[in-house]
């Protein structure tokens, strides 16, 4: 018997046990992966419309979810994506055109807060120095810094901030905390938290970490100005969205010696290719620790978070309703909830 839905998934790295939870489920799988190196973002609208024509729900991470392409889209109930950050779904066109649109919130908070402190800790202590004098052959020591005993300045405190500020509990470290929406048992908790203005933040912090989603509020909170106002000896973190940070800035900041150093997962570039040479140009120094968008991906990560993505799609080509923690715009009803990535 032909199965009743088609679920079509653009990402890479889908695992078997959620397949097996859509076929169980009376899904046909097709999963069309892109290119290594590449997301779905690198697609035209035109190839995604031909891909998606007889989708019932789409399993996505990077596409633009535009107007446009919801609206020649009729067939396709739910767009699911894995992961959390939502800035590039269209929200008012999924209402208007009758979808849903889910995110996957829980699945990869441990695996981004691990790599951020993990990025904290590359910088201060110089590994890349390090691993490229070894492998010159040369063994002369780059004198590193501690984490252990800073001042710690965390962006937003979602659920991503909060596990951060766990992890760093550890460290001993002082926890300054900027976020719209202060949590009053961190508050009381004795590790050490302190709610701030983002000026004290930036002027106090020996590291500073995003955390923050990408909304126009936030969009380049991180520029010259910022930047200036920070510590000589600080460092930068941002696992979070490209463009919270004005990357050209950063380099500037950077090559002038007017911050210590950073460590990037994100790019302005990933959104804007204009500014590819500044990326390039950030990942060259030595005292930047880059990677390519990965904070989020871990074996365990992902598997949890394609099961989320898949549980959503399935809530609703069956009739019923995703956690409501999970969506970001129903239009089956007259209004939609909002979350905070």
């Amino acid at each position: 018997m032909k199965p009743r839905h088609r679920i079509v998934i653009t990402q890479r790295f889908f695992d078997p046990e959620a397949v097996a939870f859509l076929q169980a489920n009376d899904c046909q799988v097709v999963i069309a992966e892109p290119d290594r190196g590449q997301t779905e973002g690198h697609w035209s609208e035109r190839q995604l419309i031909a891909l998606l024509n007889e989708a019932d729900g789409w399993i996505v991470g990077h596409a633009n979810i535009t107007a446009s392409l919801l609206g020649s889209l009729p067939r396709l109930r739910v767009i699911a994506r894995r992961g959390v950050g939502y800035e590039r779904v269209d929200t008012a066109a999924v209402i208007a055109t009758g979808k849903v649109a889910t995110i996957a919130p829980g699945g990869n908070d441990a695996s981004v807060a691990d790599h951020t402190l993990g990025l904290m800790l590359a910088v201060c202590r110089k590994l890349k120095q390090c691993q490229a004098g070894l492998a010159g052959g040369d063994w002369t020591i780059p004198l590193g810094n501690d984490l252990y005993g800073k001042t710690v300045g965390v962006v937003g405190l979602g659920r991503i901030g909060r596990a951060v500020v766990q992890r760093l509990s550890g460290f001993d470290v002082t926890t300054l905390i900027h976020t719209p929406h202060p949590d009053e048992a961190l508050k009381s908790s004795g590790q050490g938290c302190r709610f701030v203005d983002l000026q004290t933040l930036l002027k106090q912090s020996d590291f500073i970490t995003l955390h923050a989603p990408l909304t126009p509020q936030t969009l380049g909170m991180i520029d010259s100005q910022a930047l200036a106002s920070m510590k000589r000896s600080a460092v930068l973190i941002n696992a979070a969205r490209g463009g919270l940070v004005r990357d050209a800035d950063l380099l500037l900041a950077l090559q002038q010696d007017l911050i210590a150093g950073a460590g990037l997962d994100v790019f302005e570039s990933e959104s804007d290719p204009a500014l590819a040479a500044v990326s390039e140009q950030l990942i060259q120094l030595p005292n930047v620790v880059a990677t390519p968008h990965v904070a989020a991906s871990t074996v365990e990560g992902l598997n949890r978070t394609n099961l989320i993505a898949a549980r959503c799609a399935m809530a609703v080509l069956q009739g019923g309703n995703p956690p409501g923690h999970c969506v970001i715009a129903d239009g089956r009803q007259a209004t939609a909830p909002r979350v905070t990535p």
